[in-house]
């Protein structure tokens, strides 16, 4: 079952600059499709209100995340 997920880029004063919105089977599945994002900086990955994940930028830490 498909479910909705919200990745959310986040500005350096902390406040999100946009959201993408998208489908994933699963946590881990979200995670994997929300680290493309971070090449634009550091991603909260949300399903509903549940905070899933903060993803750091690309460049700074090539696909690290933690676990909310």
């Amino acid at each position: 079952m498909m479910q909705q997920y919200r990745a959310y880029l986040v500005g350096d004063n902390g406040v999100f600059r946009s959201a993408e919105a998208f489908e994933a089977a699963s946590d881990a599945t979200a995670l994997t499709f929300a680290q493309q994002f971070t090449r634009h900086g550091k991603v909260e990955v949300w399903q509903l209100g549940r905070k899933i994940a903060v993803l750091e930028p690309e460049q700074t830490q090539a696909g690290t995340f933690t676990r909310q």
